[in-house]
C-alpha cells in the first residue's frame, strides 16, 4: 500500500497538469445528471489537495480547475435542460429514478433561483437542479451570475479542508501514514456500513409488508398463545405494528450472528481464524497520537462512566414519575452487564494479551464494552428519539450509533478484544436490547422529556468521561502500549524445532487458510536479494499507475505485471521475489516468492530477524485475448526446490503433525545469513 501510495505520489509530481485535469472533469461531472450521483468526485478531490503542502500540487490551479469545472458541469445540465426540455427525462438513465427528478423538482420550486446556489452543496439533488433551471426557463444570465457565484464558494470549501488535512499529516511526520491508514479503514467501516444499511432498508420495506401480511393471515387461523401474540402485536389498529415487525425482524438476525460467531468461537472456525489477521493488521497502524484519542474514547466506555450515565438517567425517569421506563432502563443496562458476565465466565476465552485484566474481566468474549454501551446509549437514543421531531430524531440516533462504534472499534484497535469479541458483542446488546424494546412497546410509552433527558444525559456523559479520562488515562497508557518485543530464539534451536513454532499455512484476512510457508530466512533481506539475484531472482516491479494498467492489456509478459500483495495474519509482504520462465520455470509462468516478517528473532552474537515466505508458480493467461490475469498452481513441491537450488546451505524439514498430499509434502526449507 505505502508502496503504491509513493509509486502515485511520484507520478503526479512529474505530471502535475493530468492531476489539475482530473480534478476539472471531476468538478464537472458530478453537476452532470446519473454521472454526479456515481462518480466521487469530491472524495477525490479532497485526496487531491491533501497533496498541496508537500508541493506535488499548487493551491491556485487546483482551485482555478475545481471553480472552472464546477462552472462548466452545471452550464452543460443547464443547456441540456433548456434545449431538450421534459423530453430529456423520459430517455434513459434519467427515466429510471422518477422519484430522484420529482424531489429536485420539489426542490427548485420551493427555493427559486437561489436553488443553484443551494443546491451545489446538497448531494442527490445537486446534479438535477441545474437541469431543471434549464427546463423551467431560467434566465440565462440569472442562471449564470448564480452560477459562478455557487462554484467561487463550492471549489475552496472542498479543497482547503483537503489541504488542511495534508499539512496536518505532514506535520506528524513518520506517524502520518499509519494514521491515514486507521482514517481509511474507518471512513470505509463507516461508508460500508451505510450503505448496507440504507440497501437493507430500500429492500427490507416491501418484504416488511409481505410478511406482516402472511403472518397476520396465519395468526388468524390459528388459536395459540402464540398466534393470539402475534396477533395483538401486528394489530393493523396499532400505529407501531410496522416498527414492531421491523424490530421482530432485527432480533432475529441480531440472534443469528450472535450464535454464528459464538459457534465459532466455540468450533475455532474461520472467523477465529481472521482475528489474528485483523489483530496484527491494526497493532502495524499504531501510533502514539492514535493510542491517545482511542485510549480517551474506550475510557467513555469504561464502567465508571457507564455507571454515572445509567444512574443519571434512572434518576431522570424517578423524577418524571415514568415508573415503568425506569424498570426497563435497569433491567437493560444491569441486565446486559450481569448476562456478559455469565458467557465470559463460561467460555473463559483469553484476550489477545492475557496480562491487560484480571478476575472475571480477563475473559474475552463477548467485548463488555460493545454489549454494555450498545444497549446503554442503544436505549437512551430510543427512548429520546421518540418524543422529538424527525430530523433531531436522525441526529441524535446518528449520535449514539458514532458513539457506540468508536468505543467497540477502540477495542480493536488497542488489541484488547478479538474481532469476533467486539461483533458477538454488539450482536448480543442488540438482541438484549432489540427484546426488551418489544416488550416495553406493549403498553403505552411514558412521556419522561426527551430534550431535557438529552441535556443531563449528554452533561453526565462530559463529566464522568472527562472526569475518568483525567484519573485513567496516565494508567491506560502504561497497560495498553502496544507489545512489540521479539520472541528471542538461539539459532540451534530454531534449526532443530523452533521453526514449527511458526505458522504452517497463511492465513487472509477473512480467516482463510491459503498456501503453505514453505520457506524461512534468519539474516537480512538485502542478503537474500543479493543470492537470489545471482540465479535469476529479482524484486517484484513496482504497483504504479502505469503498471497497474498493464493489467489491462493482453501483450505483457509474465515480468512486465506487477505481484498482488497477500495478508499473511494481517500483515502485508515485506519484500516480493519473482523468477520469470528460464531455468525451472515454464514459459507462461513466473516464480513468485512473498516474505513476511515474523514476531521471533534469533541470538546469533547480534539478533537476527526471521521471515517466513510463500514460493508458488503463477501461470499467466489471457482471457480472449484482452487481459493479463494469473492463476496460482497447485503445486507447491517443485517452486519450493527451484528456491532451494538458488540458496546454498539451506535444509529441508519435516512437520511431523502435517497431512501431506501431491500439493505439498509437508516439507519446509531453512536457510540463513553466512
Amino acid at each position: 500500500m505505502a508502496s503504491l501510495v509513493s509509486s502515485v505520489i511520484d507520478w503526479l509530481s512529474a505530471h502535475s497538469h493530468i492531476a489539475y485535469l482530473a480534478v476539472f472533469l471531476l468538478a464537472l461531472s458530478e453537476s452532470i445528471p446519473m454521472i454526479g450521483v456515481i462518480v466521487p468526485g469530491t472524495a477525490v478531490i479532497l485526496a487531491l489537495s491533501a497533496l498541496v503542502p508537500s508541493g506535488v500540487l499548487v493551491l491556485w490551479p487546483l482551485l482555478a480547475a475545481a471553480t472552472s469545472g464546477a462552472i462548466v458541469g452545471d452550464g452543460v445540465s443547464f443547456w441540456l435542460g433548456h434545449r431538450y426540455h421534459r423530453e430529456i427525462l423520459g430517455r434513459w438513465p434519467l427515466n429510471r429514478y422518477p422519484e430522484l427528478i420529482e424531489r429536485s423538482e420539489a426542490f427548485f420550486k420551493r427555493h427559486g433561483d437561489k436553488s443553484v446556489f443551494i443546491a451545489r452543496f446538497a448531494p442527490g439533488v445537486r446534479a438535477f437542479v441545474p437541469l431543471l433551471a434549464g427546463m423551467l426557463g431560467m434566465s440565462v444570465r440569472r442562471f449564470y451570475a448564480v452560477n459562478i457565484a455557487s462554484a467561487l464558494v463550492w471549489a475552496p470549501s472542498h479543497i482547503l479542508p483537503g489541504v488542511l488535512v495534508g499539512a496536518t499529516f505532514g506535520a506528524l511526520g513518520a506517524a502520518s501514514k499509519p494514521l491515514a491508514i486507521l482514517l481509511i479503514i474507518l471512513l470505509t467501516a463507516s461508508w460500508l456500513t451505510w450503505c448496507l444499511v440504507r440497501w437493507t432498508m430500500r429492500r427490507a420495506v416491501p418484504l416488511l409488508n409481505v410478511g406482516i401480511a402472511e403472518m397476520r393471515t396465519w395468526a388468524a387461523t390459528r388459536d395459540t398463545w402464540l398466534s393470539r401474540g402475534i396477533a395483538s402485536l401486528l394489530d393493523p389498529e396499532r400505529s407501531e405494528a410496522r416498527v414492531l415487525a421491523l424490530m421482530l425482524v432485527l432480533l432475529g438476525g441480531a440472534a443469528w450472528v450472535f450464535f454464528g460467531v459464538l459457534e465459532d468461537v466455540i468450533n475455532g472456525d474461520p472467523l477465529v481464524l481472521a482475528d489474528s489477521a485483523i489483530y496484527n493488521a491494526l497493532q502495524e497502524v499504531r501510533t502514539p497520537a492514535g493510542d491517545a484519542i482511542m485510549i480517551g474514547i474506550t475510557e467513555l466506555g469504561d464502567t465508571r462512566v457507564v455507571v454515572a450515565v445509567t444512574a443519571i438517567v434512572l434518576l431522570w425517569l424517578l423524577w418524571r414519575r415514568a415508573w415503568r421506563t425506569a424498570v426497563f432502563w435497569l433491567v437493560a443496562v444491569a441486565g446486559a452487564s450481569a448476562l456478559n458476565t455469565v458467557i465470559k465466565v463460561t467460555l473463559h476465552r483469553a484476550r489477545p494479551d492475557e496480562l491487560l485484566y484480571s478476575g472475571w474481566s480477563a475473559f474475552s468474549f463477548p467485548s463488555g464494552h460493545s454489549t454494555t454501551n450498545m444497549v446503554l446509549y442503544g436505549f437512551l437514543a430510543f427512548l429520546i428519539a421518540r418524543e422529538l421531531r424527525p430530523a433531531l430524531q436522525l441526529s441524535v440516533v446518528l449520535g449514539a450509533a458514532v458513539l457506540i462504534f468508536l468505543i467497540a472499534f477502540s477495542r480493536l484497535y488497542l488489541g484488547a478484544h478479538w474481532f469476533s469479541d467486539v461483533v458477538g458483542g454488539a450482536a448480543f446488546g442488540s438482541a438484549w436490547l432489540i427484546l426488551l424494546g418489544l416488550f416495553y412497546l406493549r403498553r403505552p410509552v411514558e412521556r419522561i422529556g426527551s430534550p431535557a433527558l438529552l441535556v443531563a444525559a449528554s452533561v453526565a456523559l462530559l463529566v464522568a468521561g472527562g472526569g475518568n479520562i483525567y484519573r485513567s488515562h496516565a494508567t491506560d497508557v502504561e497497560r495498553y502500549a502496544a507489545k512489540s518485543a521479539p520472541q528471542i530464539t538461539a539459532v540451534a534451536d530454531w534449526w532443530a524445532s523452533g521453526w514449527q513454532t511458526l505458522p504452517e499455512r497463511r492465513i487472509d484476512l477473512t480467516g482463510e487458510v491459503e498456501e503453505p510457508l514453505t520457506f524461512q530466512w534468519a539474516g537480512s533481506l538485502q542478503d537474500l536479494e543479493n543470492i537470489l539475484q545471482q540465479d535469476g531472482w529479482g524484486p517484484s516491479i513496482r504497483w504504479t499507475p502505469v503498471t497497474a494498467l498493464k493489467w489491462l492489456t493482453a501483450s505483457t509478459d509474465a515480468a512486465g505485471v506487477p505481484v498482488v500483495p497477500l495478508f499473511a495474519s494481517g500483515r502485508l509482504p515485506d519484500i516480493t521475489f519473482v523468477r520469470t520462465p528460464g531455468t525451472s520455470v515454464p514459459s507462461g509462468s513466473r516464480l513468485v516468492l512473498r516474505l513476511w516478517a515474523t514476531d521471533m528473532e534469533l541470538a546469533d552474537g547480534q539478533p537476527t530477524p526471521l521471515w517466513m515466505g510463500s514460493v508458488m508458480e503463477e501461470r499467466v493467461y489471457r482471457p480472449l485475448s484482452l487481459i493479463t490475469l494469473v492463476s496460482t498452481q497447485p503445486d507447491f513441491n517443485a517452486p519450493r526446490q527451484a528456491l532451494a537450488q538458488s540458496l546454498t546451505g539451506g535444509s529441508l524439514v519435516s512437520r511431523a503433525d502435517e497431512q501431506t498430499n501431491e500439493e505439498w509434502d509437508g516439507r519446509v526449507l531453512l536457510a540463513h545469513q553466512k
